[in-house]
């Protein structure tokens, strides 16, 4: 009997844990748009001023926009201040740190770069606190597991970017963004947020050793044999 109401409060637990994950889901949106729209007005002289540097020391175009993956994996367009320079198709390097410039490392640094990502939380591609969304070829390298990222909208800041960013390894990446949703609740997110403006101020794991970012996750099969 002991055992089984043991079993039960755990039960128990677990249920009022995922019912207040859900009931969480319906009110995000809402956090998003009271979080995402101020920021938007207040830092829009900063993305002014950025705009013009880029323009000036990197020409144009100004903002970058690549397609990634959303929630249930469905494309959207992502859009961030460009930091990579300009090279001709014949010319692109497969070592995008020889593409950064002082700049561009500096916007990376402070994620400038990522202020006008604000405009897809408001539209409700992203939301403030999720999976960061990475490359639509990294869908069908996935593990099943590891997929299960997609079950929630992707963030401007996530769990791993508070828990070591770009200095981890994509399989521990992988694993905090499936924690995260499993686990994701209010005052976890507002928590995420606000380590996500310490580790900025920190500039905390901003890019893997020898790599503008991250390597280029190749899939399990392949990690596993280059860490053999």
């Amino acid at each position: 009997m002991i055992i089984q109401g043991a079993c039960c409060k755990q039960f128990g637990t677990a249920l009022e844990g995922e019912l207040m994950g859900q009931s969480y889901d319906r009110t995000k949106r809402v956090m998003d748009l009271v979080v995402a729209v101020p920021l938007l007005v207040l830092t829009l002289p900063i993305q002014a001023a950025t705009a013009l540097i880029i323009r000036i020391r990197m020409g144009k175009p100004v903002l970058f926009r690549q397609t990634r993956p959303g929630l249930r994996a469905k494309p959207f367009d992502i859009v961030k201040f460009r930091t990579m320079l300009n090279v001709a198709p014949e010319r692109i390097l497969k070592d995008d740190a020889i593409r950064m410039t002082p700049l561009s490392r500096w916007l990376r640094a402070t994620s400038l770069d990522e202020l006008p990502t604000l405009w897809n939380v408001i539209r409700g591609d992203m939301s403030m606190v999720g999976p960061r969304p990475l490359l639509m070829s990294y869908l069908a390298r996935y593990s099943p597991e590891q997929a299960r990222r997609h079950q929630v909208r992707p963030g401007l800041t996530g769990l791993a970017q508070v828990s070591g960013r770009n200095a981890l390894s994509w399989e521990d990446k992988f694993r905090l963004d499936v924690h995260y949703v499993d686990h994701h609740t209010f005052f976890g997110d507002l928590k995420i947020i606000w380590g996500t403006v310490v580790s900025v101020a920190k500039r905390d794991g901003i890019s893997a050793d020898g790599d503008a970012t991250m390597p280029e996750f190749l899939g399990n099969d392949s990690q596993e044999a280059a860490s053999a």
